[in-house]
C-alpha cells in the first residue's frame, strides 16, 4: 500500500517545481516508509511513496511507460487481486512485462482497455495516471472507496493525493473549513465526493475524474444497481461462501508476512477459518492478533457489548490452529496525548472515533512488528445487515438514516454531546443536514415493481449502510493502519459478493430469525459453534474509570487555558462533567471529552480557518 500525490497545470513548468512536489509527498512518509518517487515534465509532476508488499525489488513508481507518442505514467496505491489474470491475458495481446507487480498490469491494462481498464479490476486502489499523448490526467478510485484520493483545483490546474494533508503542503491549497464541512464532521454521515476541507474534493468510490484543457469530468464505472434475485436460500447461501473463499484466496496473495485481525465475532472469525483452510492447503498457518485491554474489574456488559472477544478469539484460535498473538493495551496507552496526535494527524480531522481510533492505532503498531499486510471484517455488518438497528421495528418505521435513529440523535442528545446546541441547530442545522442527506441518497435507489413498503425501507437501510456509513469505517481503517505502514485487506468489500447479497430479500438475508443469517450459514462448518451463535459487539473499549479520569483532567486543562476547542461546547456543561466523579461520567460525556481534545490537537495542528457563516 502506498500514497500517491500529484500537480497538474498548464500555465507553469512543473519541471522547476520538485519542492513543492517533494512537499506533498513526503507528508505521506507513513504510507509508503520503503521509498519515495518523483517524475516532473512541463505540465504533469506525480509523486509516490511506497510500501512493497508484491515484487518487492521491482514495482517502482511513478511507473513509466514509453510509447511512439509520448510517456505514459502511473502513480498507484492499492492491489489489483486479480492481476495475474490481466497479466495472462494481457501478455496474449502482446504484452511484455518486466516486473511482477501489479502496478506493471494496471499500467500496462491502461494502454490497451483505456479508460475502460476501471472495469476490468477487482481490488482497493486509487491511482493516477498522467496521458501525455493526450496531455490528460486520470484519477480512479475503487468500487466501495477502499483507498482515498481526494483532489483540489489550482490556478490552470489541479492537485491530487491520498490524504488531504498532502495536497494542504500545496502553496495555493488552504486549511479552510466552512459550515457544509462541519456538517459533514457532526453529522455522522458521508457524503460521497466531500472532503470537509472548502474547496476539496474526494474522488467517489466507483468513479473516475479526468481533467485536460477543456476541464474536468466524472465518469460513474460501478454502482450498486437493484436486480431481481433469483438463487433459493440454499442456493444463496453457497454462492455466498464460494465469493467469500475465492475473496480471501486472491487477498492472500502477498510477498511479505500477513495475518488476520481476530476479535471472535462472526466477521472475523469466518476470514480466521476461510483464510488458516487456505494456508493449510499450501502447509503453512494462520497468523492472528486480537486486541484487548489490561482490565483491573471483571468484565462488566452493556448494551453493545455483551460479553469480552478474548473468549471466542481463543476459541477460534483453537479451532483454526493459528498462531495467535494477544495485544494487550493499557489506560495509559490509550490516554497518551502523543497517541491521539498521531491519529488526528492520521484522519487531518477531528471527530472520528475517539478512544477506538486511538486503541486501533495501538493495534496496528504492534502488529506491523510482526506483519505487513492484514485481513480485516469491514463492511459485514454492512452487507448483511448486523447492526442491532436493522432489526428495531421502531427504527425501520422512521425514514432515516437507521444509526442516527437508533441513537435518538437531536441537538441535545447529539453523539458529539455539549457542543453548542445554538451552533447545532441554527448555525449548521444538522437536523435538516440528516433530513437532506437521507433524501439524496434514497433517491438514487431505484423503485423495485412490487417491493412491498418494508422490503423497500430494507433496501434503503442497507444501501445507506452501504454509500453513507461504510464511508466512515474503511476510511478510519485506512488511516489507522497506514499511519504505521501497514496495510489492511477487506475481503468482504469484493464487489460481486456486495453486489450478490445487496440484492437478497430481507427475508432471506434473516431467514433464520437472527442478523447475518446468510454468513452465518455459509461459515458454520468451518467455525465453533459458540462463535456462530454470538451475538454481535461492538469494537471493544477499555472499562477502565482511570482512562476517565485521564480524561476529565485533559479537558480541565483545556478548560483552565480557555482553549480555542472548548468554545464550540457547552462549557458549562462541560466542566460539570469534568468536576463529576469518575464513575458518574455517562457514555455520552465521555464521547464528548474525547471529541473536544480531539478537536484542541486539530487545531493546534492545522490551524485551520474555520468559516460558519
Amino acid at each position: 500500500m502506498c500514497g500517491i500525490a500529484g500537480w497538474i497545470s498548464f500555465q507553469l513548468d512543473l519541471e522547476r517545481e520538485l519542492a513543492a512536489l517533494s512537499a506533498m509527498t513526503d507528508t505521506m512518509a507513513c504510507r509508503g516508509p520503503d521509498a519515495s518517487g518523483t517524475w516532473l515534465s512541463a505540465h504533469a509532476a506525480l509523486g509516490h511513496r511506497r510500501l512493497s508488499v508484491i515484487d518487492l525489488a521491482g514495482g517502482v513508481q511513478p511507473m513509466v511507460a514509453e510509447t511512439p507518442d509520448g510517456p505514459v505514467v502511473l502513480t498507484y496505491s492499492g492491489e489489483a487481486y486479480n492481476f495475474t489474470e490481466l497479466r495472462d491475458e494481457l501478455r496474449r495481446r502482446g504484452h511484455e512485462f518486466r516486473t511482477s507487480s501489479d502496478t506493471e498490469v494496471v499500467l500496462r491494462g491502461y494502454l490497451e482497455w483505456g479508460q475502460g481498464v476501471a472495469d476490468r479490476l477487482n481490488g482497493m486502489y486509487a491511482l493516477g495516471i498522467w496521458d501525455s499523448r493526450v496531455e490528460k490526467l486520470i484519477l480512479l478510485r475503487d468500487r466501495l472507496g477502499i483507498k482515498p484520493l481526494y483532489y483540489a483545483p489550482t490556478t490552470g490546474g489541479l492537485v491530487f493525493g491520498s490524504e488531504a494533508k498532502a495536497l494542504l503542503a500545496h502553496p495555493e491549497v488552504e486549511p479552510v473549513v466552512d459550515a457544509d464541512g462541519f456538517r459533514e464532521l457532526f453529522g455522522f454521515v458521508k457524503e460521497p465526493g466531500r472532503a470537509v476541507w472548502a474547496g476539496m474534493h474526494e474522488v467517489k468510490p466507483g468513479t473516475m475524474v479526468t481533467f485536460d484543457r477543456s476541464g474536468l469530468r466524472e465518469h460513474v464505472y460501478w454502482r450498486l444497481e437493484v436486480a431481481e434475485h433469483h438463487d433459493d436460500t440454499e442456493t444463496t447461501v453457497r454462492r455466498v461462501r464460494e465469493m467469500l473463499e475465492d475473496s480471501v484466496a486472491r487477498q492472500l496473495v502477498a510477498d511479505v508476512p500477513q495475518c488476520v485481525l481476530l476479535s471472535g465475532g462472526l466477521d472475523s472469525s469466518a476470514l480466521t477459518a476461510l483464510a488458516g483452510r487456505r494456508l493449510a492447503a499450501d502447509g503453512e498457518r494462520a497468523r492472528t492478533f486480537t486486541v484487548d485491554f489490561e482490565q483491573t474489574d471483571a468484565f462488566r456488559p452493556d448494551d453493545l457489548r455483551g460479553s469480552p472477544d478474548a473468549p471466542f478469539a481463543r476459541e477460534v484460535v483453537q479451532h483454526v490452529g493459528t498462531l495467535h498473538h494477544d495485544i494487550k493495551l493499557d489506560y495509559q496507552e490509550l490516554a497518551n496525548p502523543e497517541v491521539r496526535r498521531a491519529t488526528v494527524t492520521a484522519r487531518d480531522l477531528p471527530f472520528g472515533f475517539g478512544e477506538a481510533d486511538n486503541s486501533l492505532y495501538l493495534l496496528f503498531k504492534a502488529i506491523r512488528e510482526h506483519s505487513t499486510v492484514a485481513l480485516s471484517g469491514e463492511s459485514s455488518d454492512e452487507i448483511f445487515g448486523g447492526y442491532p438497528w436493522f432489526h428495531l421495528p421502531a427504527v425501520q418505521q422512521v425514514p432515516m438514516f437507521p444509526w442516527v435513529t437508533a441513537s435518538g440523535l437531536g441537538p441535545r442528545n447529539h453523539p458529539t454531546k455539549l457542543i453548542d446546541p445554538d451552533l447545532l441547530l441554527r448555525t449548521l442545522d444538522v437536523p435538516g443536514y440528516w433530513a437532506q442527506r437521507w433524501s439524496d441518497s434514497v433517491a438514487a435507489l431505484p423503485v423495485v415493481a412490487g417491493e412491498d413498503a418494508h422490503e423497500r425501507r430494507m433496501r434503503e437501510f442497507c444501501y445507506v449502510h452501504l454509500t453513507s456509513l461504510l464511508g466512515l469505517l474503511l476510511d478510519r481503517k485506512d488511516r489507522m493502519s497506514m499511519a504505521v505502514g501497514l496495510e489492511v485487506r477487506v475481503p468482504f468489500c469484493d464487489h460481486r459478493l456486495v453486489e450478490y447479497v445487496f440484492n437478497t430479500p430481507w427475508a432471506m438475508k434473516t431467514f433464520d430469525g437472527r442478523e447475518k443469517s446468510l454468513l452465518r450459514a455459509a461459515v458454520k462448518d468451518v467455525l465453533p459453534r459458540s462463535v456462530v451463535e454470538r451475538v454481535k459487539a461492538l469494537y471493544p473499549h477499555t472499562q477502565q474509570l482511570a482512562y476517565v479520569g485521564r480524561l476529565q483532567q485533559q479537558v480541565g486543562e483545556l478548560l483552565s487555558a480557555d482553549h480555542e476547542a472548548v468554545t464550540l461546547f457547552d462549557g458549562a456543561a462541560l466542566a460539570k462533567a469534568v468536576a463529576a466523579q469518575p464513575e458518574a461520567v455517562d457514555r455520552d460525556e465521555r464521547e464528548a471529552f474525547e471529541r473536544v481534545l480531539d478537536l484542541a490537537v486539530w487545531l493546534d495542528l492545522y490551524r485551520p480557518t474555520i468559516k460558519l457563516s
